[in-house]
């Protein structure tokens, strides 16, 4: 059965008319929108994307105002904007949900994992990308956001300054992606050696529903490679040992992985399981 989009969130500002009409102006897109044939105040809701949006061209057109005429409505609908946008900042962290889909890259067909989490730091993401891929926490990793690092300064040591890495434990999701909910492509490297590149599409915004746990695995697909196989291109070799028994390392490679493995396996509710289960704190393990 096909998955229902939600619907997306809107915010209501009340507006004079002059304000819409002034509105109207700096963006006429909104203009079918803004309610210019009623009088008085008049509640229009608006999606965050819209919010922001108005806040710009608003300063924009404030920028140009040529007199106290012009300028005070802008003024006041920019204090409005600036006050809803406050508002919706101040949501229970519990309220928000952030989205993402993680997909193995050069994985053909690809293996990849839709995962909603509430905010939380980036040392927190990696623990959900690796309970919901199917990883075991047996290597470094870091994220990649443009030319910019973040990971963990007791794991990277020596590397954490001369990288100029931020810190994945103390950065947050909601510190670094768009407050306007726009989609945000990053990298995040697992394993060091083998190179496991997985990029993370930050796909948006919803609100939490009622008697739903998070973190949750919504969907994906295929199994996740196992450790130490030798990166992506490595892995491929393996698929084609275990599935042809004529080729010289078959039975090696199914001992190796216990016997049996599907590269199509994947269960959303196992993924989920995990998620919740989380990782050990590797601090605990090594005596810290």
């Amino acid at each position: 059965m096909p998955r229902t989009k939600k619907p997306e969130l809107r915010f209501p500002l009340k507006l004079t008319w002059g304000q819409r009409k002034m509105l109207s102006h700096a963006d006429s897109g909104l203009t079918s929108r803004l309610k210019l044939d009623e009088p008085n105040q008049r509640i229009i809701e608006f999606t965050l994307a819209e919010l922001n949006g108005i806040k710009v061209k608003a300063e924009s057109a404030l920028k140009k105002a040529s007199n106290a005429y012009e300028r005070r409505p802008l003024k006041l609908i920019l204090k409005t904007t600036d006050q809803a946008l406050a508002q919706i900042q101040r949501l229970s962290v519990a309220d928000t949900i952030y989205q993402f889909k993680i997909t193995l890259k050069e994985s053909h067909p690809p293996i990849w994992r839709r995962i909603q989490v509430q905010d939380c730091t980036f040392d927190k993401l990696h623990e959900h990308i690796q309970t919901a891929m199917g990883w075991t926490n047996s290597h470094l990793q870091h994220f990649k956001l443009g030319e910019q690092l973040y990971g963990d300064p007791d794991l990277m040591q020596e590397n954490f300054e001369e990288m100029e890495y931020k810190g994945s434990t103390t950065t947050k999701i909601s510190d670094i992606l768009p407050k306007t909910g726009k989609r945000f492509r990053f990298q995040y490297e697992y394993d060091f050696g083998d190179s496991w590149y997985h990029e993370v599409l930050f796909e948006g915004k919803v609100r939490a529903e009622p008697k739903v746990k998070y973190p949750l695995c919504l969907e994906g697909a295929r199994a996740c490679p196992p450790e130490d196989c030798g990166g992506i291109w490595g892995y491929a070799d393996f698929v084609e040992a275990i599935q042809n028994p004529d080729n010289e390392r078959h039975e090696e490679l199914l001992e190796w992985v216990g016997g049996k493995f599907d590269p199509e396996a994947f269960d959303s509710a196992k993924a989920t399981k995990m998620m919740r289960k989380g990782l050990p704190d590797w601090r605990s393990m090594a005596g810290w």
